[in-house]
């Protein structure tokens, strides 16, 4: 249960009233793997009927981040060496995970201080009380390596306002503290150097204030969001039915910015950003977020198991690092038509739930 510096992956431990969980991976900026998610189920079984234990806790050590994702790293080796089952089970306990958060019967306070990507969004986004500071930097970025976004981010994209939702999917766009609120991904904005006090607060305050009531006595108002200024030609283009009409539509708009999003979409994995946008489309009209789970498990399970796209873009960006991914197919206007289907309708070999 340890990584290469002999600490515990996951720190567990009580200080009053608060059950504190803290991903001890700081050198990864605790990138997730299998042990850390078994190691944080185990915590939040046995405090779920612990009446000591009335709030928890998840945060990251380091300076860092709270969690910069999954391993891809070992996503990649189990691939490639043949153990697509041993990444299954990884993705239906990480999603489990992400369900038991959000249906935690005590409330779960996160703190999504730093980078907050990907896994750790599953982590961070599903809890009951969810905070930002001023180094926060959250995003869903599978798809810079040719994949899709998972642990219930189409949940909570396809919530956001207007087509933010798309645009961050697709983007796979950095958010900051006060994107993050604006979004839905966050609570409450808590300045970096107040999460001590908060900390202290939430284990030890002993008047029956609840969690939220005591972490507004830490919230301020963050420098407000630039998105809103962005709003208009994001949702004009980001609407259309399809990426390739995206992408016209970012072509023919004036905005600079536009322009660069267009360039950025057509860097990216033809087959990953177009099984996003039907994802996030689909998870917006959907019910709860253990439906939209299951959705991104059965996407998910397709690539691992149908398409290239997912180890080269991994290979490319983070193993041989030489940034020149080879997409299958290279351009959108090889994709075929029913691409976003074919990996909506995928059964993988285990359900997820």
């Amino acid at each position: 249960m340890t990584d290469s510096t002999d600490a515990p992956l996951v720190l567990a431990r009580t200080e009053g009233a608060l059950g504190r969980l803290t991903l001890n991976r700081p050198q990864a900026i605790n990138a997730l793997d299998q042990e850390m998610i078994a190691l944080l189920t185990r915590a939040l079984d046995e405090w779920r009927d612990d009446s000591d234990v009335q709030i928890v806790m998840i945060d990251g050590a380091g300076e860092r981040g709270m969690c910069a994702g999954g391993d891809v790293r070992a996503l990649h080796a189990q691939i490639v060496s043949g153990h697509a089952d041993q990444a299954l089970e990884f993705f239906r306990a990480e999603y489990a995970l992400n369900a038991m958060i959000a249906e935690y019967p005590k409330p779960v306070v996160s703190i999504a201080d730093g980078i907050t990507m990907g896994g750790g969004i599953g982590l961070s986004g599903h809890a009951a009380i969810r905070i930002v500071t001023e180094r926060s930097k959250l995003a869903m970025p599978e798809t810079r390596i040719g994949f899709t976004p998972d642990v219930g981010g189409t949940w909570l994209l396809g919530r956001a306002p207007g087509r933010f939702g798309e645009y961050f999917g697709l983007t796979g766009s950095t958010m900051s503290g006060a994107d993050a609120v604006l979004l839905g991904f966050a609570d409450h904005f808590v300045p970096s150097d107040r999460l001590d006090a908060l900390r202290e607060a939430l284990a030890h305050r002993a008047d029956p204030t609840g969690p939220s009531e005591i972490v507004l006595l830490f919230d301020e108002t963050p420098e407000p969001s630039a998105l809103p200024a962005s709003r208009g030609w994001i949702d004009d283009a980001f609407s259309a039915d399809t990426v390739v009409e995206i992408v016209e539509r970012l072509r023919a708009s004036t905005e600079p910015d536009a322009a660069a999003a267009a360039d950025l979409l057509e860097s990216l994995a033809p087959t990953g950003i177009t099984v996003t946008l039907d994802a996030v489309r689909e998870a917006r009209a959907m019910g709860g977020l253990r439906e939209a789970l299951e959705g991104e498990y059965r996407r998910v399970l397709w690539f691992v198991d149908e398409h290239p796209d997912l180890v080269e873009g991994i290979r490319a960006q983070l193993v041989d690092k030489d940034r020149n991914p080879r997409w299958d197919p290279p351009t959108l206007a090889e994709l075929a038509p029913d691409a976003g289907a074919a990996a909506r309708s995928y059964v993988p070999a285990r359900p997820l739930f």
